[in-house]
């Protein structure tokens, strides 16, 4: 019995240990691209580049992992964000503002995987069936509690957010996120 214990132990270790390094290279690759040393995102996570390769033999590996870490965190993030906010629509501002990060890393993410189109269409697959139905609770509540339009698709937002996202890895001057708030801003009601 005291062996499954260590085992157990030995497995949620490891869990914690991949999600400091898919935490710091999801940092990394907001701040510098998907092109990122290495080194740099061991030096984030406090370990070794051989600690890297040993989790994600290849670039493409690790890429896909953060991908998937950052849809994890996003729709996560939505439920979280409508109990600890009094107004619906702030928590889809800061729910917006998380996906933009993501999809800074996502536009990487395209060139790394042009030779896998299976790969990068179920990988999509996985996007939409994991955040459209958070988006979707998200602008349901603000419509709900009168703070929004109620004439807007979670996926059509979502576009749109994505398309205010390109290029943005390309140009230091240009401020994603500034874009995508003026756009949820003007979600707001009249009146």
């Amino acid at each position: 019995m005291g062996e499954n214990a260590g085992a157990r132990a030995k497995r949620a270790d490891a869990r914690r240990n991949e999600k400091t390094l898919l935490d710091a290279a999801s940092a990394v690759f907001v701040e510098s691209g998907v092109d990122a040393p290495v080194r740099d995102i061991a030096t984030r996570a406090g370990v070794g580049v051989g600690t890297i390769y040993r989790h994600f033999p290849t670039r493409a590996d690790l890429i896909i992992a953060v991908y998937r870490h950052q849809v994890e965190a996003c729709a996560d993030a939505g439920p979280k964000l409508l109990a600890d906010n009094e107004s619906p629509h702030a928590a889809l501002a800061q729910w917006i503002d998380l996906f933009v990060d993501f999809l800074v890393t996502k536009h990487g993410l395209a060139g790394i995987m042009q030779s896998d189109h299976s790969g990068f269409e179920a990988l999509h697959a996985y996007f939409l069936e994991r955040l459209v139905p958070v988006c979707t609770e998200l602008l349901d509540a603000a419509a709900k509690a009168g703070e929004i339009r109620t004439d807007l698709e979670a996926v059509h937002l979502m576009r749109g957010v994505g398309n205010l996202c390109i290029g943005a890895e390309a140009d230091d001057s240009y401020d994603a996120r500034r874009l995508a708030a003026l756009l949820i801003t003007g979600l707001r009601q009249d009146g």
